[in-house]
């Protein structure tokens, strides 16, 4: 989705690139006066800015709305189970692996030795929500899965020449325990 809309908004401003270029010279062919084009010219900026701020605003809401961040920051309400979590070159310890869909879980993420890269992927693969593991330091991470399945947690930190194979796969049962979806 992000490529297709990088895509969009860089066709979209190639294309006025090349459309200012076609006006330019088209006019640079004509002589005219300037202090009537310095006029019209103050008068196109005010446009111009607008124009070019919808276009940053709307590619900005398009590309940043979808983001997997929008609420692994939030805070964890009192009945959200609590996972420790620590990261160890080449393994992720958790104190609880029992997930159910629904259920909000505040995962406090650290590290026993170097820094690590915390990445929930769903079952499709895609990132869900990420946070650093860090020694001596704890970052929290709230989540509530939506669906049933098979996630993984992979290192998104290049953390020594084991970082490859570390990795760990969570299943995350349907409401009341059903957990054959996956």
């Amino acid at each position: 989705m992000y490529q297709s809309i990088a895509w969009y908004v860089t066709l979209f401003l190639v294309f006025l690139l090349a459309l200012a270029f076609a006006i330019v010279y088209g006019e640079s062919r004509r002589l005219r006066e300037y202090g009537p084009i310095q006029e019209k010219g103050y008068k196109i900026r005010k446009f111009y800015f607008l124009g070019l701020l919808a276009v940053m605003g709307f590619a900005s809401a398009m590309s940043l709305s979808k983001l997997p961040y929008h609420n692994q920051h939030a805070a964890a309400k009192e009945h959200a189970k609590v996972v420790e979590v620590a990261g160890l070159q080449y393994a992720w310890e958790f104190s609880d692996e029992d997930f159910t869909v629904g259920e909000e879980i505040q995962f406090r993420v650290t590290s026993k030795d170097v820094t690590h890269g915390f990445g929930i992927y769903d079952p499709e693969l895609e990132l869900i929500a990420q946070t650093q593991a860090m020694p001596e330091y704890t970052n929290t991470l709230t989540i509530t899965f939506d669906k049933p399945g098979t996630y993984k947690i992979l290192c998104l930190e290049y953390c020594s020449v084991g970082h490859h194979v570390m990795m760990k796969d969570i299943i995350v049962k349907a409401k009341g325990g059903n957990d054959h979806d996956h």
